[in-house]
């Protein structure tokens, strides 16, 4: 049976990064958040959202990505309404992916939010990838051109990173790419051999 691990990590920890090594040693991954934006453009997401946060974050018919991320990453609640709405199309895409790929040992799912949406319950094993604070601040600021108080409200809407380490089987620091690489390594040696 496929083993499913959780790749999950704070807001500029290095995810991606860090699921791109797991894909470059032949393991499927499942970028949750990509594939959740691309579920948002499906017709009945789309209208459920509308219909919950009203037709200002609309732009010529499309959802505008920025309006919605400034209303939830100010409002808990908000934030919560449209996960109600987005997490549930997620799973069930998720599923459909992981019967496409039975063929594999082991496949990631890459997820921002792994804990806080409670997927992490349906993964056999979860890696965590962790960097220092102020590196993971300039890397959210680089990539997304945002202001440093902008990812401190977007860091606080996640859970707080010691309660995820204790939640995680592996933890994966994400400073140096070299060290990072072999970190992604064992731990894929060791889920092999669990």
């Amino acid at each position: 049976m496929t083993k499913i691990v959780g790749l999950t990590g704070g807001i500029g920890s290095g995810k991606s990064t860090i699921a791109q090594f797991f894909n470059s040693l032949g393991v499927p991954v499942y970028i949750a958040d990509a594939e959740a934006k691309n579920l948002m453009d499906n017709a009945d997401i789309k209208d459920a959202i509308t219909k919950k946060f009203g037709n200002a974050i609309l732009q010529n018919n499309e959802l505008n990505r920025k309006k919605i991320a400034e209303i939830v990453f100010s409002d808990k609640g908000k934030l919560a309404e449209l996960n109600a709405i987005v997490h549930p199309a997620v799973a069930h895409h998720f599923k459909a992916w992981v019967a496409k790929h039975a063929d594999a040992e082991i496949v990631v799912k890459e997820a921002a939010i792994l804990f806080e949406s409670g997927s992490y319950k349906d993964c056999d094993a979860i890696v965590m990838v962790t960097a220092p604070e102020p590196i993971r601040i300039e890397r959210v600021m680089k990539r997304d051109g945002i202001t440093e108080e902008m990812v401190r409200i977007r860091i606080n809407n996640q859970w707080d990173e010691a309660k995820k380490m204790e939640l995680s089987d592996f933890i994966i620091e994400n400073i140096n790419l070299d060290s990072a690489k072999e970190q992604v390594s064992k731990v894929l040696k060791e889920l092999r051999n669990s």
